[in-house]
């Protein structure tokens, strides 16, 4: 398997995505943003606050479900690829990043 996860050169790492990858994740943010577009206009015209939240919440669910595919596409890949290698230090950085999260 490829190196999908790779060190940049500011010491940080990048992931190489897959096009069909990103371009599920981008149509997701794009469908977000039009909800969040949304979201505003409701606001602008003065909707009724039980509406305006439902439709928050959806933008909420949204979010989280763009989240959990990001996740479970960095499990498969750059958690998968470092713990094969012998760097068990992608779990700590995968327990911080759920620590942050879930806040």
């Amino acid at each position: 398997m490829e190196n999908c996860c790779q060190k940049n050169g500011i010491g940080g790492r990048k992931k190489i995505r897959d096009e069909g990858e990103k371009r599920d994740l981008m149509n997701r943010l794009k469908r977000i943003e039009g909800q969040v577009r949304g979201l505003e206009r409701m606001l602008e015209e003065d909707a009724y606050c039980p509406d305006i939240l439902v439709q928050a919440s959806a933008v909420n669910s949204a979010l989280n479900s763009f989240s959990r595919t990001l996740l479970a596409n960095h499990l498969h890949s750059c958690v998968t690829e470092d713990i094969r290698a012998g760097r068990d230090e992608a779990v700590d950085e995968l327990m911080e990043t759920l620590k942050k999260m879930m806040k």
